[in-house]
Order: C-alpha cells, then sequence, then structure tokens
C-alpha cells in the first residue's frame, strides 16, 4: 500500500469532517461532541482525527475541531485538529472539558449542541447545568447517526488500508495450511497464536477480535466459547477459524472451515450448502439492491435442504469489527447496497452432531458490480 504523507492524510480527515460539518449546518447544530474512554468506545474519534482513543472532539459546523486527548504525545504523533488541548487542563473531567470548550466559543442566541447518544442521563443533566448558553441535545437519530451511515461508505484511503488487511490475512490463510500439512498446528491455541504473531510481523496494530478456533467437537456453535483451547485443531472432521487483522485501523474478517480425514456425506451436504450459499449470495451483492434480498436468497437456499442458518448474512466492517449495514432478512426494505461499502458475506450452517462449516469473505461493492477482497476458502486434508 502507498505510504501518505502528513499533509494528505490532512487533507483526508479535513474532508470527511467538511462532509460531516455540511450536515450540521444543513440541520442547524454548531457542535457536535465525540468521546471514545474506557466507559464507551467510540471509532468515531479516530475516523474524523486520526487519533487512536481516549479522547474528546469537539466538532464545529465550519468544520474545525478541537482535540482533547487523554494522552497529550499521542496525540500530537498521530492527530491531525487544529486544537489540541490536554486533558489534564481539565482535571481529567469529562464534563469540565466539554463545558469549557463550548463555553469558550462566541455566543449566539441559543446555539445547539449534539452529544452521544450513549451519555448516561446524570451526565446530560450536568452538561445541561454546565453550558447554560447552549441547547444540548442527546438523541437517537441524530447527527451520530450520520456518522454511522457516512462511515458505511469508505473512501479511497479507508478501502486502501482494508485491501491491505485483506491481503495480510491471504498470507496467514496460506501460512495455516502450509503448517497443518506438515503437522506444525496441532491445537486451537497453535492456530490463534500463530495469527497473532504472523499479523504483527506484516505491520498490523492486531487482530480485528479474539480469534475464534474451534476444533471439531467445538464447531457447531455460531462462536465458540472459549475463543481457542488447547484443543485438537484441526481434528477429523469439522474444523472452523474465524480471525481478523488490522492495518492503520481496518479490519479483514475472514472465516474458513478445515475438513479433515472422510467425512461422511451428511457433512459434505453442509459443505455443499455453503459454497452454494457463498455464490448465490455473491450475486446480489451489487448497488442499488436491498441488503434483505440478498439475505432471503440465501435462506432460501439452506431452505429447501430443510436447514437453517442462525444468524445474519453479514456487516460492514471499517474501525470496526461490526459496522452498518447489516445484511439480514430483517433489514430495511430501503436499505440498499452502495459503492464503497465493504460487507462480509458469511453463510453458515451448524450441527451438534455433524459439526459447523461457515465460509467468510469480505466483499466491496463497486459502481459495476463486486470485489471479494479476501479468499478464504473450504480447506481439505486428507
Amino acid at each position: 500500500m502507498k505510504k501518505y504523507t502528513k499533509d494528505e492524510m490532512k487533507n483526508i480527515y479535513k474532508l470527511r469532517r467538511d462532509f460531516f460539518a455540511k450536515f450540521l449546518r444543513e440541520h442547524s447544530i454548531d457542535v457536535a461532541v465525540i468521546i471514545d474512554n474506557e466507559d464507551t468506545r467510540d471509532a468515531n474519534l479516530r475516523y474524523f482525527c486520526g487519533h487512536i482513543c481516549d479522547g474528546i472532539l469537539i466538532i464545529k459546523s465550519d468544520s474545525s475541531c478541537v482535540l482533547i486527548p487523554w494522552d497529550v504525545n499521542l496525540a500530537k504523533d498521530n492527530a491531525f485538529a487544529e486544537k489540541i488541548i490536554p486533558f489534564t487542563r481539565y482535571e481529567r473531567d469529562t464534563i469540565k472539558a466539554v463545558s469549557a470548550v463550548l463555553n469558550a466559543l462566541p455566543a449566539k442566541n441559543k446555539m445547539v449542541v449534539e452529544i452521544p447518544p450513549a451519555t448516561p442521563y446524570p451526565d446530560f443533566l450536568k452538561i445541561i447545568d454546565a453550558v447554560p448558553a447552549w441547547d444540548v441535545r442527546c438523541r437517537e437519530n441524530s447527527a451520530h447517526s450520520f456518522i454511522e451511515a457516512m462511515r458505511s461508505v469508505k473512501d479511497d484511503y479507508e478501502i486502501e488500508c482494508t485491501k491491505e488487511a485483506a491481503r495480510i490475512g491471504d498470507k496467514i490463510i496460506d501460512g495455516i495450511e502450509q503448517r497443518i500439512k506438515k503437522g506444525k498446528i496441532k491445537t486451537e491455541t497453535d492456530v490463534a497464536l500463530f495469527i497473532e504473531s504472523e499479523c504483527r510481523k506484516y505491520g498490523c496494530e492486531r487482530t480485528g477480535f479474539d480469534t475464534l478456533a474451534a476444533g471439531p467437537s467445538r464447531s457447531f456453535a455460531i462462536h465458540c466459547f472459549p475463543n481457542y483451547t488447547a484443543g485438537e485443531w484441526p481434528g477429523n472432521g469439522l474444523s472452523i477459524l474465524d480471525f481478523g487483522v488490522v492495518y492503520n485501523g481496518y479490519t479483514s474478517d475472514t472465516t474458513l472451515t478445515v475438513a479433515k480425514g472422510k467425512l461422511s456425506a451428511q457433512q459434505e451436504k453442509l459443505i455443499e450448502l455453503v459454497e452454494k450459499a457463498a455464490v448465490t449470495g455473491l450475486q446480489f451483492y451489487k448497488k442499488d439492491i436491498p441488503l434483505r434480498l440478498a439475505a432471503s436468497k440465501v435462506d432460501e437456499v439452506f431452505k429447501k435442504a430443510k436447514r437453517t442458518m442462525p444468524h445474519g448474512l453479514g456487516h460492514g466492517i471499517g474501525l470496526e469489527i461490526h459496522e452498518f449495514p447489516f445484511v439480514r432478512p430483517r433489514a430495511e426494505p430501503e436499505v440498499t447496497f452502495a459503492p464503497g461499502m465493504i460487507v462480509t458475506l458469511e453463510p453458515g450452517l451448524y450441527d451438534k452432531e455433524l459439526g459447523g462449516v461457515r465460509l467468510e469473505n469480505d466483499v466491496l461493492i463497486t459502481e459495476k458490480g463486486n470485489e471479494v477482497l479476501t479468499h478464504s476458502r473450504i480447506i481439505r486434508i486428507n
């Protein structure tokens, strides 16, 4: 992936804030507050200024912003904001920090500020008392909801980062298959730690989530618990591996199934159905097609075989592992695929006796159709 200069990164974040600020002006909102801390994580902080985590970002309707980071040194290295104020200046008190910045802005009638919908009610009341000149709004269907929709369509930088995460994930999958065949991976822990080590080797920040590695005795679970154990992996039968890697903040999300030894006819049928579902679903991952239609078409594949998939067909990925939109039969009919969305396609079937099969890849929606970014697969071991 190309190396971006500081000026290029600064422009990327400015363009995002400019687009968001236009929404604020159109809805007569003067300021939006974003808060990321140990109590409530919010990737919007990083999305709008590049600061990794732990901070308050105040975005004004003219698109300028004030960042109040917990770690000011980290902010100076990574963040792009017109003004950076150490959190220590406000005694590490979020309400004091937000109210100080708002009260310092030029007063004009009753100005409007939107704070995160997840703000606890007692804190909401404290903020109201601390900023009497402001109309404080804490609500659903707000500016923060607009950000969710905004983030669902990736810009060029986000697409490049996700493609790099996908490329690294593919290399890790190839390495896993080679090590299985050489007998170097024998347990769920072996494969989980291999992923952890390899993703760091290739320059990733971390895994996208705790790796899920389930041998044949546990692969019937949609998400196995514990995430991985010292149990055999892959054992004879059906084993599942679900993992992602994070590059420059953006995660991949893939699931592969290992079929080891001679399978029963019923196990082979599970594989056949999941592979057919993946091909069917991909045909509907195209712009302007309702998400619920793609999910329903896959459900039809399973229904004809008297099987049911117990989860949605996919979800958006980005700075978080689960983002809008969600591909499922109950998705709102007006929600359609749009160019720039990166969405998982992950049909799966699970049986207590036979084990589980899931096949998950990440798909970029394009103007002309789609591009499959990852290359997960069914790995067969004799």
